[in-house]
């Protein structure tokens, strides 16, 4: 059984009401699969301005109590494809074209055997399932919804050494398939799996590459996801305080073993991580 929930905005003034407390930023790394800061200082500081990125909005976040307190009332926070190529882009702030500059940046490979050849190369009833898959998962990881209190850092879900980092290059039985685009945390089987921050569960499901999923908006175009799960233990709609449980870490889907694949999206654009989590930023 696959729950979806498409969330609904809440009037304009509820963004406007942000605190003035300090926020501790994600990591600015402007390379595939990173995070890009960009100070707004072409804007008002009443109203926060409309900033898009391939057809998605983007979080803007008050400057104040950051380190660009002084250059821009807004700062815009820009997650970069891990597809997207090296050198000059474009994104709209307020309706006007705006070019950033994206840094080349190399990812290691990783070669996996599966002894299950259905997930290397799937029938064509599976193929029907995994497109089905697709887009309820996409439709969830690109949720957007307004917060009171953005979302900027995010707590490790779960205990362990890191198994797989995020952008690997990735060959199944020496075939070519797309980049890694989370990281996996190495745990036994059952060990809890805690949200990383204040969020709404939008999505749960059992998939065929993914097994058993949860995913998480928290606002402002900010989603997580839990890969892999022995069992789940939310259900959509549910409102989760960081460190409250979500399931347990399993081999669900396609896996060689217990894991924690856990993905993170800013504008619908997976991006690493740790680039959320102090001191952890490559």
């Amino acid at each position: 059984m696959t729950r979806l929930l498409n969330v609904l905005p809440l009037p304009l003034l509820a963004l406007l009401a942000w605190p003035a407390a300090a926020l501790e930023l994600p990591t600015h790394a402007p390379v595939p699969g990173g995070v890009m800061h960009l100070p707004l200082d072409n804007t008002q500081a009443e109203q926060r301005p409309d900033v898009r990125f391939q057809d998605h909005p983007v979080m803007v976040v008050p400057s104040e109590q950051t380190e660009y307190a002084e250059q821009a009332p807004w700062v815009a926070l820009i997650g970069l494809p891990l597809s997207l190529q090296p050198g000059t882009t474009q994104i709209w702030v307020e309706g006007e074209e705006v070019a950033i500059n994206v840094e080349p940046k190399t990812y290691k490979e990783q070669r996996i055997t599966l002894k299950n050849k259905r997930q290397v190369n799937p029938t064509p009833l599976d193929l029907e399932r995994i497109q089905r898959e697709k887009v309820e998962i996409l439709q969830a990881l690109e949720s957007w919804s307004p917060s009171a209190a953005p979302v900027t850092r995010l707590e490790k879900p779960t205990e362990g050494p890191y198994s797989s980092p995020f952008g690997l290059r990735r060959f199944f039985n020496d075939q070519p398939r797309r980049p890694h685009s989370g990281l996996d945390i190495a745990a036994p089987r059952g060990t809890p799996i805690k949200a990383p921050a204040p969020g709404r569960v939008v999505a749960t499901g059992d998939y065929f590459f993914n097994g058993r999923t949860v995913i998480l908006d928290h606002g402002l175009g900010l989603t997580t996801m839990y890969c892999h799960m022995e069992e789940i233990s939310v259900t959509v709609g549910d409102e989760l305080d960081t460190g409250d449980t979500l399931g347990t870490v399993g081999s669900s889907g396609r896996a060689t073993g217990p894991h924690l694949h856990w993905g993170v999206s800013l504008n619908d654009a997976r991006v690493d991580p740790r680039l959320f989590m102090e001191d952890e930023a490559q």
